[in-house]
């Protein structure tokens, strides 16, 4: 059985990390976030749930305004064969959550291995960023290094990685 929110929430603070929760109405896209949550204070994320052509898979989360090109971002992750976004029914399977409700700690659902974490270098660079904890009508505020230490505190490993200097992937 998948971890809910509840239990995301008493793992962080079992790890001591702190964090800001805000409830707001269930949001799919970014868009939605950015208009429902704007203002919260910290800098939004995008998360991304891919699968290479030989079925691995990969949680890929960046800054808000990143824009991307899976043809390249195979390369950046090391991805063989096509890279494509993983079925609704692979997201459930792997992550536990719907859609809309991605984010790293989602990668604490799945088999240590089965999934690829992967996180944009310029989110270290933030104060607090804004995640999903497993529910696309929470979010939570946390400061980059703290979601990576619990990350690291279950078990996961995650790698950093750049987009070309265009930001464009």
């Amino acid at each position: 059985m998948p971890m809910d929110p509840n239990e995301l929430i008493a793992r962080l603070n079992e790890c001591g990390i702190a964090y800001e929760l805000f409830e707001h109405p269930a949001v799919l896209t970014v868009d939605e976030m950015m208009a429902t949550c704007g203002d919260i204070g910290g800098t939004h994320t995008k998360n991304l749930f891919l699968r290479d052509g030989k079925k691995a898979h990969y949680l890929v989360t960046l800054r808000h305004d990143a824009r991307i090109d899976l043809k390249a971002l195979r390369s950046v992750l090391g991805a063989r064969g096509g890279l494509s976004f993983a079925s609704t029914e692979a997201l459930r399977e792997h992550l536990g959550v719907e859609s809309g409700a991605v984010s790293p700690f989602a990668a604490m659902n799945s088999a240590p291995g089965a999934v690829k974490i992967f996180v944009q270098d310029r989110l270290l660079l933030e104060e607090h960023i804004d995640v999903h904890p497993l529910s696309n009508n929470l979010t939570l505020k946390i400061k980059p290094e703290d979601m990576m230490a619990a990350l690291r505190a279950d078990g996961r490993s995650s790698e950093i990685f750049a987009l070309p200097d265009s930001d464009e992937v």
